[in-house]
């Protein structure tokens, strides 16, 4: 199996965050979503792979190639939608074509149109006058036109009704079809990744916390709950955060055969959402630091 993407021992450091040794794979061929909350480090990562924000030390490779020493080449075979597209917004969309479309030797026209007609865009409206869910299909069909073989999108489902957030993912997974093909997107919007991601990251604080398939994950992680009899010293330590309350107490398990063991029948075990997973790993993070 190649990898599109490889990352490894990723760090850089601003004023008050740190992204440290961040490390993740992206096989050819899949969808890969990087969750985690706002700060997290999710955009600084994506900005580093597209070299608009210098690393200071780790490694990136796409295509097999270095990500600074043979930019030009890569950024060649990519299509970039970022969360806040930074259009000429007095352009309409066909004069925003002509401007974009001499930079890549691979553009298609007739790919251009099809997805311009499939995302019913007015092709001679200004940009100003889009909708946020028309300037986010459009940044699609123009990072799209020049057969990019990998698609990295920076929140683009954010602020989009539930509508076209449906109609971006179905388009996304549609896109799988082309097994040459990888994306990487981020998003808050936990639903999103769990509906279209086959790779799920996760980074909180600066690290990723894992890097695993959709299944491992939905394997590994559950919700445990019981009554607060079962909670001691040792069985808290089991779980990666817990609360508690007069009904029982509710924590996340990463290692859901283990927890099975320590607690048996005497407790109740869900499936964990991402959300659940993001909410207990946040309260491990505020216990820590308390």
């Amino acid at each position: 199996m190649t990898n599109t993407l490889e990352i490894s021992n990723l760090s850089k450091s601003y004023k008050g965050f740190h992204l440290n040794n961040v490390s993740l794979n992206l096989p050819t061929g899949y969808i890969m979503g990087l969750i985690g909350p706002n700060g997290a480090g999710k955009t600084t990562i994506i900005k580093i792979i597209m070299n608009l924000v210098m690393k200071q030390a780790g490694s990136v490779k796409v295509f097999r190639m270095d990500h600074q020493a043979q930019e030009v080449a890569i950024k060649k075979r990519i299509g970039f939608v970022y969360d806040t597209p930074a259009f000429y917004a007095h352009l309409n969309l066909k004069q925003l074509k002509n401007v974009v479309a001499p930079f890549y030797e691979n553009w298609d026209d007739t790919v251009f149109n099809d997805l311009v007609n499939r995302f019913n865009l007015p092709i001679n409206k200004s940009l100003k006058k889009f909708s946020r869910g028309m300037t986010m299909k459009a940044s699609i069909a123009i990072a799209l036109s020049h057969h990019a073989d990998f698609i990295i999108m920076d929140e683009p489902t954010s602020g989009l009704d539930p509508v076209v957030r449906r109609e971006m993912l179905d388009f996304l997974r549609g896109i799988m079809q082309d097994e040459n093909k990888s994306i990487l997107f981020s998003s808050h919007v936990t639903s999103d990744i769990e509906q279209a991601a086959d790779y799920i990251t996760y980074v909180n604080d600066g690290r990723v916390v894992f890097s695993k398939t959709k299944d491992e994950v939905n394997e590994a992680y559950a919700l445990v709950k019981g009554g607060n009899d079962l909670l001691d010293d040792d069985t808290k330590k089991s779980l990666i955060a817990v609360r508690s309350g007069d009904y029982g107490f509710e924590g996340l398990t990463a290692d859901l055969k283990a927890s099975k063991k320590i607690f048996g029948d005497k407790a109740v075990y869900d499936k964990a959402s991402l959300e659940d997973i993001m909410f207990f790993h946040n309260l491990q993070l505020k216990n820590a630091h308390q």
